[in-house]
Formats: structure tokens, C-alpha cells, sequence
């Protein structure tokens, strides 16, 4: 994730910059039997097994990655991967499949470069912070359940050349004969950061589920701790403060924890409309007002887990 460096002067606004932020997904491992364990172990190799069925019937698990103090933005606080838009993202020659950019573009309510970069930038960060990628070789584009290596050391020399822009993701993934997969994402929601802030970003939310054989891994940089939680327990933990995050993480958490498997997130209707919360004092506290009138507190970088 890279961070917006414009800083607001005294009167003046700052212009959000467009993010991506993907909410992964997995289904909560089901240790009953243990037919079902040795099913588990299975998904760190070849797996053949869809997330249908019965397994989208599982509870679920969100990844949740909690952010270095050190940041400027929102340091020590639990986020989804994600980070603002880079101007190569919209690159045209990106390898797709899945919906087209301009049906991306009715859907985020966007034209269609901006749906373009946005999708892409969400594939690539959650890649370069989690080592997740939703992609595939284009002859298996019709499959769900593929297996795809990316912990190897010419992976992760691809993944840190991302970030430091030494080559672009189309460049990447041309020169690897794959295919972004739009079609594993989902678009959900989409917050701007509140006016008076000096940081702002236009972010829009999508889901993904955790591709067939692939795991996150801790690849350091911006956060000290990725760990998949259970979203029914994440309003409780931030309000004892043991987990400090922004309103729309908590929100976004909530929401998934109301469809409560893979399933309902896959059938869930969601209209992508700008969310833009207002900050106000109320009974001496500084407080984030989302439009529906909830209020929350400023998150607690500071607070002990």
C-alpha cells in the first residue's frame, strides 16, 4: 500500500486518490472429522475440490493485517490488503478475464480507464502484500480450483519489483503467460475518507475468495501481523480496543459477518454508492458519522491487543 503524501493546508481540502482494498476470504476450517482435516491439509497442494458445497457453507474468515506504527496513515490499525492506484494499473494491454472493464465501470459507477486500474490495483496489492494472486494460465480460465506457487524466490523477486515500480503488473503477467481473473472479484463498497483529514483516499471495496492452493504469507513492509479472523467477533474485539481499525473496516466486518458463508457473499446485492462520513465532536469525543447517523470513535493505533 502506498500512502497519499498530499497534506492539507489550513482551509483547503485534499483530493482523495483512488484505492483498491480486497476483503480475502476463506471458509473457517472444519476440524469435526477427520476426513475433514485431511480435506484441509489437501488445500496446500494440488486441490481439486471447488469452494462449493458444502465448504461454502462454512463459516468464513476474512484476512486481516494490522499496519506498522511507523505509517503515517492509520498506523497500528487492522486493514484489508490493499493501496491506492497506481497510473500503470490502467494500462490497456493488461491480460483479463471475466467481466470487461466497461461492464466494471457500470458496476463501480466509474469510466472505464479508472474501472480498469481499479480492478488492477486490487490484484496487485493484495500480490504484493499477501502474495496472493488472482490469476491463472488463460487455458484454465474456465476452472476454479487451480493451483499457483507464488512463494517461490522468482515470485517474490517479481512481487518486490511491483513495488518498488521497477516493472508494471501487465508487464509481469505478460511475461508469465497469465491472466488476471476479474471474475474472482466482487465489488462491495466504496468510502472516501472524510473532508477535514490531510490523508484521503476514494477507496473501493471488493471480495475475493482465496484461490485453490495458495496461502498468504507474512512478507513484512507495512504490517507486523496478517491473520485470518472470524468477522462476527471483530466489532467486539475493536470495541475492547484490541483491535483498532477504521470505521469502514469495522462496517465492511459487519457486513460480512451478516452473510456469514462464501455463499452469501456470492448472492449478496450491493449498489456501489460513494460513503463519505463526516467528523464531529459529540460530548467532548472526536467522532467518524457515517451517513445512516452510526458514530465511532477514531481508531487506537495505541491500543494493546
Amino acid at each position: 500500500m502506498t500512502e497519499n503524501d498530499g497534506v492539507a493546508r489550513k482551509d483547503s481540502v485534499v483530493r482523495p486518490r483512488p484505492a483498491a482494498t480486497v476483503m480475502l476470504l476463506r471458509p473457517a476450517a472444519d476440524t469435526s472429522t477427520a476426513a475433514d482435516a485431511e480435506g484441509a491439509a489437501d488445500t496446500a497442494g494440488a486441490v481439486t475440490e471447488t469452494v462449493t458445497g458444502a465448504r461454502a457453507e462454512r463459516p468464513m474468515e476474512v484476512l486481516l493485517m494490522r499496519r506498522v506504527p511507523s505509517m503515517g496513515f492509520a498506523p497500528g490499525a487492522f486493514v484489508f490488503p490493499g493501496g491506492r492506484v497506481d497510473e500503470r494499473d490502467a494500462d490497456g494491454d493488461l491480460p483479463w478475464t471475466g467481466p470487461k472493464p466497461e461492464e466494471w465501470a457500470e458496476v463501480l459507477g466509474t469510466d472505464v480507464p479508472m474501472a480498469r486500474a481499479l480492478v488492477c490495483a486490487a490484484v496487485r496489492e493484495t500480490f504484493e502484500e499477501t502474495g496472493v494472486l488472482l490469476a491463472s494460465e488463460p487455458e484454465r480460465a474456465g476452472e476454479e480450483a487451480i493451483t499457483l506457487d507464488t512463494a517461490t524466490d522468482d515470485w517474490e523477486r517479481d512481487r518486490l519489483g511491483l513495488i518498488d515500480h521497477t516493472h508494471s503488473f501487465t508487464e509481469v503477467l505478460n511475461r508469465r503467460g497469465l491472466v488476471l481473473r476479474s471474475e474472482w472479484l466482487r465489488a462491495w463498497s466504496r468510502w472516501i475518507t472524510p473532508k477535514n483529514q490531510p490523508r484521503r483516499f476514494d477507496t473501493w471495496f471488493f471480495t475475493a475468495e482465496l484461490p485453490p492452493g495458495q496461502a498468504p504469507r507474512d512478507v513484512g513492509g507495512e504490517a507486523d501481523l496478517t491473520q485470518w479472523t472470524d468477522p462476527s467477533v471483530v466489532a467486539a474485539e475493536w470495541e475492547a480496543g484490541r483491535m483498532p481499525m477504521l470505521p469502514p473496516t469495522v462496517i465492511a466486518c459487519a457486513e460480512l459477518a451478516e452473510r456469514r458463508t462464501l455463499r452469501g457473499v456470492r448472492e449478496a446485492l450491493r449498489d456501489i454508492v460513494p460513503i463519505e462520513p463526516d467528523v464531529r465532536e459529540i460530548d467532548g469525543q472526536i467522532r467518524v458519522v457515517a451517513p445512516d447517523g452510526s458514530d465511532f470513535p477514531l481508531p487506537k493505533p495505541n491500543a494493546n491487543p
